[in-house]
């Protein structure tokens, strides 16, 4: 079974993490884990101004910032687990990976706002659960 762990080294994430490593259910070896995070776009006049190298290093570094404490923890408590850093909108991006990459399930971290909230502001997993039929593990 392919496992999608959306991840932004938030808060979240940690308690998403944390709930992994302790349920013997998720740390079994018929299952295989890639931890994806999401960069936001450099807007494009930022781009243009920046080059392509330097937002191209940008969104590498950001990507690591995230990622390499993810994969270290759960790399500690035994699971192998393969990484990947994307561009774009963070809900579009998960949903649009998880869907063309087969998965089986998403796995992520939640805020748990307020109706309210989620109508103005909106939500990553709100957007993940609208516009994706994989299903979703929701941790708060």
């Amino acid at each position: 079974m392919k496992v999608l762990l959306a991840v932004d080294g938030s808060a979240y994430t940690k308690k998403m993490l944390t709930y992994l490593v302790t349920h013997d259910a998720m740390m079994s070896d018929t299952l295989e884990y890639t931890a994806l995070t999401v960069c936001p776009e450099v807007p494009a006049r930022a781009r243009k101004a920046l080059g392509k190298a330097m937002v191209d290093q940008y969104y590498a570094d950001e990507g690591e910032k995230v990622l390499a404490p993810v994969m270290k923890f759960l790399k500690k408590h035994g699971l192998q687990v393969t990484s990947l850093a994307k561009t774009g909108h963070a809900g579009d991006t998960i949903a649009k990976i998880a869907e063309t990459g087969g998965y089986d399930l998403i796995i992520m971290g939640t805020q748990g706002v307020s109706a309210l909230n989620k109508l103005v502001m909106g939500s990553v997993s709100t957007k993940v659960l609208a516009q994706c039929s994989v299903p979703v593990l929701l941790i708060r």
